[in-house]
């Protein structure tokens, strides 16, 4: 659904800031491997976040020394990303009640 990317992208770099790979790779751990970001979403998205101003970049290293840009949560961000979270909690509640409880296996 549309801002899904959006959201995860600004939920990961609430831990601090992360270089791309580093933010599908956590998009990937923390969903037990049920979401997998492919890179050609992934960029245009932090792109996109980084026009809005939610988000910021800069140039740096990363752990096998190569140049990588590392993206940061703006405050503009922050209230973003609340807001967005609660919008996403309301839907996921609407949809477990609209799909019920899951069947038993017997």
């Amino acid at each position: 659904m549309q801002g899904t990317l959006d959201v995860l992208i600004l939920r990961t770099l609430i831990f601090g800031p992360e270089h791309g790979q580093g933010i599908a790779r956590a998009i990937q751990q923390s969903s037990d491997d049920e979401l997998l970001v492919e890179h050609g979403a992934l960029y245009p998205a932090l792109q996109r976040l980084e026009a809005q101003k939610l988000i910021a970049a800069k140039w740096g290293t990363s752990a096998n020394n190569r140049r990588a840009r590392y993206y940061t949560l703006t405050t503009k961000g922050r209230a973003q990303l609340a807001r967005q979270s609660s919008k996403w909690r309301r839907l996921a509640a609407a949809m477990a009640r609209v799909l019920g409880p899951e069947a038993e296996n017997g």
